[in-house]
Formats: C-alpha cells, sequence, structure tokens
C-alpha cells in the first residue's frame, strides 16, 4: 500500500513531497517555489501555509529565510453567485 501524501497548501492541493523535489532541483526560495507549484496562492492566499513553505525551504536550503521579496498575503474574496453580477439583489435584471 502506497504512504498518503501530506497537504501543505489544502486551496491548491500541493503536497510536502512535491514542494521537498522542486527545491532540491532548483534551489528555490520561497517565492520561487510559490510561483512554480502554486502553493500559497489559493483562496486563503497563503494565510495557512505560508510559514510551511518557508519552513521547507529554510531545511532544504540550510538558508535562512530572507524577506528581500517577502510572500505576500492576499484578503480573501468573498463567494458570489453568478447571477448576483450585474443584477440586483433579487436576481432580475
Amino acid at each position: 500500500m502506497e504512504k498518503p501524501k501530506t497537504v501543505v497548501c489544502r486551496c491548491e492541493e500541493v503536497y510536502l513531497e512535491d514542494l521537498i523535489e522542486i527545491v532540491q532541483i532548483h534551489g528555490c526560495s520561497s517565492r520561487e517555489l510559490k510561483l512554480r507549484t502554486r502553493a500559497g496562492m489559493g483562496y486563503c492566499g497563503g494565510r495557512t501555509c505560508r510559514n510551511l513553505i518557508d519552513r521547507i525551504v529554510e531545511k532544504q536550503t540550510g538558508k535562512e529565510r530572507t524577506n528581500d521579496i517577502p510572500l505576500r498575503f492576499q484578503p480573501p474574496v468573498r463567494p458570489i453567485q453568478f447571477f448576483m453580477i450585474g443584477n440586483d439583489s433579487n436576481g432580475k435584471e
């Protein structure tokens, strides 16, 4: 039986094993890892996984995190139904 993968970014379904592999291949910074894998770019804007991404990079590269180009937090967006776009609150045009 195959060992289950560990999810780091729930929003974009990015796994720990994939992040480690990308860092080892490319020697990425946290920002580069985010751009290569979309980890931290999902619905929560990195609020749940940003620190994990930073720690993975630190552990794999042996370099401490720098804030030269910091990862940004994005405020969550409130979902709306399609009928509400361009219509009044009752769904009528």
